[in-house]
């Protein structure tokens, strides 16, 4: 089989399927380095490059300097926080408790992405049926920012645990414009082997397996190369949770298998 002309060369893919692996959500990690302003540019850039619906654009980029603003931000967190907590009971409580969820003071930006929900008119291409596929865009950009910042050796942290609309008064938005994701932004000091709340027994991923389905929800998948490539690709993206979770030793964990790009 020929490769598309277009296709990214080896070295290529695997800088891609890095940026995707080792993507975390960093909230303990932060060092105090200033972003040069080049390298965040390159970051709002790349956020500006997402797909969106009817290439509608519905994003801006509020950077947040000011230490008082962020103090109310900081604020509406913990107020929130504490509310969330009490959601859980005994020990899950105490975990949840004891789990870092933000760095709005201690990370050198912040940065609250937004979506304008009026953005590109009363009609928008694609718009029409699914009326929130400007929220899903403004995800996009995000997640692209995300990637992008993990290539720079940038971690970013989203804080979701705040009142969208006390935060949207606090920067001044329209009422047409809402507050998506507040965003921790800085260097990290390390990249976690695995997502924090997984390490710290919140969670823990489910097997890509068992979410392809054939044709209707809950039908498992016939094809069985389909399905032997899938472990295989899960195995090579994270072989030390796999193979844990298969009872297998690290040592019995072939060292060839630990590069991070799937096979393909």
């Amino acid at each position: 089989m020929r490769n598309p002309p277009e296709e990214f060369s080896e070295e290529e893919k695997r800088g891609l399927y890095r940026a995707i692996y080792e993507r975390r959500d960093v909230r303990s990690q932060f060092r105090p380095d200033a972003i040069p302003p080049a390298v965040v540019a390159r970051l709002l850039s790349a956020a500006h490059h997402a797909a969106s619906v009817g290439f509608m654009q519905p994003w801006d980029f509020i950077i947040i300097e000011n230490l008082a603003l962020r103090q109310k931000v900081k604020a509406l967190f913990e107020r929130e926080n504490d509310r969330a907590a009490a959601n859980y009971d005994g020990e899950r409580e105490l975990l949840y408790r004891s789990l870092k969820l933000e760095a709005i003071l201690e990370s050198p930006l912040n940065l609250c992405v937004t979506c304008d929900r009026t953005r590109g008119g009363q009609h928008v291409l694609g718009r029409n049926t699914v009326v929130e596929t400007d929220l899903f865009s403004a995800c996009l950009a995000v997640q692209n920012l995300w990637l992008a910042a993990r290539s720079e050796g940038i971690g970013v942290g989203w804080v979701s645990i705040v009142d969208q609309a006390e935060l949207a008064q606090l920067l001044g938005l329209p009422g047409h414009v809402y507050p998506l994701a507040y965003l921790c932004i800085g260097y990290a000091s390390e990249f976690l082997s695995a997502p924090e709340l997984e390490l710290k027994g919140w969670q823990s991923r489910v097997p890509l397996l068992t979410l392809v389905h054939r044709d209707h929800w809950g039908a498992a998948i016939l094809d069985r190369e389909l399905a032997a490539a899938i472990l295989a690709v899960e195995e090579a993206a994270a072989p030390l949770e796999f193979n844990s979770a298969c009872g297998r030793t690290e040592e019995e964990i072939e060292k060839p298998n630990r590069g991070g790009l799937p096979p393909h």
